[in-house]
């Protein structure tokens, strides 16, 4: 297990780019999915990243966030070069603190949502973002695909999610070799309500993921939780026409938009299954008997 770093190093780490943080400022640590570490530090979020990031791409896409950032498209990092905490060697990146959308609210913005994504999609790809590279979803897809051997299900469910995501892994290989076939746009790469966050406005969290790429992987968990039951009709129809309304280029402008979204959807399904299988204790309200309904169908 990798030592986590102290809260003095945490708290000078977050002063140093913030007045609002003291000495005597309180550290709330958060555990995520992914093995990062988010600390709340005054007015400042301190994120520890995983062993296993890269330093040049988090410090292209920091980059990028602060051009996107001026587009009102995501919060803008409080620095656009990542720290090193000493201990671990582990990356680190600091963001202001901000309000951000839990997905048992009553009132969800699924208009804003849909919105916010299809601008993201319509941003122009300029000479900083260009140099992004691939978004990350595809090797989340992979993670979750090496996670399946140690989930504690029976041999039954565990050799259908095998074979479930080693035949989406050859999909979207065989997808992206065909140029030309999908448009290529920024995309977050791991889209989900809980990565929305609002100050005078809905902007967008999280860039571990961040590239370019097919814009439709970012309707992927609203479409596939549509499928699955998980999303009502109405929740995903005002996301849906929000999105055309203001241009995205995920999906056709009318008619079925399902041909481009069916990929998608069905990794988006199953990366979430295995995440809710693996989490000790599943306490993020989601059916799992639904998501393995759907990855049965698939």
């Amino acid at each position: 297990m990798t030592a986590e770093p102290p809260d003095t190093w945490l708290r000078a780490y977050a002063a140093a780019l913030s007045s609002g943080v003291g000495p005597g400022s309180p550290v709330r640590r958060v555990a995520t999915p992914s093995g990062a570490l988010v600390a709340h530090v005054g007015d400042v979020v301190v994120k520890v990243h995983h062993p296993r990031t890269d330093a040049a791409a988090l410090s292209r896409r920091l980059t990028s966030s602060a051009r996107l950032a001026a587009r009102g498209l995501v919060v803008a990092p409080l620095s656009t070069s990542p720290g090193t905490e000493p201990a671990s060697h582990r990356l680190v990146t600091a963001w202001p603190r901000v309000d951000v959308l839990h997905p048992d609210d009553d009132d969800l913005p699924w208009a804003a949502a849909g919105a916010l994504l299809a601008r993201l999609h319509r941003a122009p790809v300029d000479s900083v973002t260009a140099r992004l590279g691939v978004h990350g979803g595809g090797k989340r897809l992979g993670r979750a695909l090496a996670r399946v051997a140690d989930l504690a299900v029976g041999d039954d469910d565990r050799d259908l999610l095998a074979t479930v995501g080693a035949s989406l892994t050859v999909q979207l290989r065989e997808g992206a070799q065909e140029p030309g076939s999908r448009p290529t746009t920024l995309v977050h790469g791991d889209w989900h309500l809980g990565q929305l966050a609002h100050d005078d406005e809905w902007r967008l969290l999280d860039i571990d993921d961040l590239g370019l790429g097919d814009p439709a992987w970012d309707l992927g968990r609203p479409a596939g939780f549509w499928a699955a039951g998980l999303l009502d009709d109405d929740s995903w129809g005002t996301f849906l026409g929000a999105y055309r309304a203001t241009g995205g280029p995920g999906i056709p402008g009318d008619g079925d938009p399902w041909p481009r979204l069916d990929l998608a959807a069905r990794c988006a399904v199953f990366v979430a299954a295995v995440r809710e299988l693996g989490a000790q204790p599943m306490s993020s309200g989601i059916s799992v008997s639904a998501l393995l309904q759907a990855c049965r169908g698939m």
